[in-house]
């Protein structure tokens, strides 16, 4: 269960494909709004483009990633990055809050996640996140999950995306013991910088990586093809279908 996904993090590609992430994050680093002298965990830093800015706000921060190219170029912004599964925090009531975008949907075992969250904030701490929520990308799922099936590949087994609504979230973060201070889905279609291609690139490894290599190249167009119609406008824009689920709880004991 607590298995990391199998996607391999280039922060090169990333910082070329997908840099659009922490660039719509404002909102909720806006929620997280830190203060001069906190100590903050960032949870799925990637980058540390995003931490960059807590700590222009004055705070303390600790970074954490799975994927070790993207804590190298958060450890190159210098600050204190490290390689750490989300799942297995070791952290023990140290922090005056846990920010994280764009991170949590990866990590498979999210009562695990929870848990190492309430354990690493400090008592009445936050937990301010965005993630993906109920319905993202799912014109890109609905195409993933054809574009296998016809090769005898069931894309639900694959899929390494965890998209709650805010009513299941809300229940697994009060059975965490967190008191949810508020909670939203947020419909964000996203313009993407580059083609679907280089986004599944970047984000769908998991779903190709279960073909044959001779297959993968073949099986992208396909599904760019059957996305043409519905995510790209008639500038030639691609506009993926991004739901966000944002949120603020506080750490109980």
């Amino acid at each position: 269960m607590a298995e990391i996904a199998k996607q391999h993090w280039s922060a090169k590609r990333y910082a070329r494909t997908a840099h659009f992430v922490p660039a719509l994050g404002a909102p909720v680093l806006e929620l997280l709004a830190p203060r001069p002298g906190e100590r903050i965990l960032d949870l799925g830093c990637g980058d540390g483009v995003l931490t960059e800015k807590i700590v222009a706000a004055g705070a303390t921060v600790v970074a954490v990633d799975a994927g070790t190219d993207m804590v190298a170029a958060a450890r190159a912004r210098d600050l204190d990055a490290r390689v750490m599964d989300g799942q297995k925090l070791t952290f023990e009531a140290e922090f005056d809050a846990v920010f994280s975008n764009a991170a949590l949907h990866w990590m498979r075992d999210q009562e695990a996640v929870l848990a190492g969250v309430h354990r690493a904030l400090k008592p009445a701490g936050r937990f301010v996140a965005e993630m993906g929520g109920h319905n993202n990308t799912a014109a890109i799922l609905v195409a993933l999950t054809a574009v296998l099936g016809r090769r005898g590949l069931d894309a639900r087994r694959i899929n390494p995306w965890y998209f709650p609504s805010a009513d299941a979230y809300r229940r697994k973060l009060e059975e965490a013991r967190f008191a949810v201070e508020e909670i939203a889905i947020v419909p964000r279609p996203t313009i993407l910088p580059t083609c679907i291609e280089a986004w599944l690139d970047t984000f769908a490894e998991d779903f190709f990586g279960a073909l044959p290599p001779p297959e993968r190249r073949s099986a992208r167009a396909e599904v760019a093809e059957l996305l043409r119609p519905i995510l790209m406008d008639e500038t030639g824009t691609w506009i993926a279908d991004y739901v966000r689920l944002r949120f603020h709880a506080t750490r109980t004991d």
